[in-house]
């Protein structure tokens, strides 16, 4: 049985737009998570160094948001690093 109450519809046109909203970010964040992670493999350092504070950026930005926890972000951000790192010093 679903409810009348003003307040629930309006609730729940807000969850659906906040939730279609949310599902934009988390997507502009893979596919940016993706192309850094394709820049490191393809071995061209100097790219995946520009595109490394555009990633970072990104990251802080869905972690300000709440779109991902904190601790997800700076895992993020560490691994992304030490691939480089890797990558670089190799």
């Amino acid at each position: 049985m679903a409810t009348r109450h003003k307040s629930a519809l309006k609730a729940n046109r807000q969850t659906i737009v906040r939730t279609a909203h949310n599902r934009e970010l988390r997507s502009k964040l893979r596919t940016g998570l993706k192309s850094i992670r394709a820049a490191i493999d393809s071995g061209d350092s100097a790219a995946a160094k520009a595109a490394l504070s555009q990633t970072f950026s990104l990251i802080d930005k869905m972690s300000k948001k709440k779109i991902i926890h904190d601790n997800a972000a700076g895992r993020y951000k560490s691994r992304i690093a030490k691939k480089l790192a890797r990558k670089t010093t190799a």
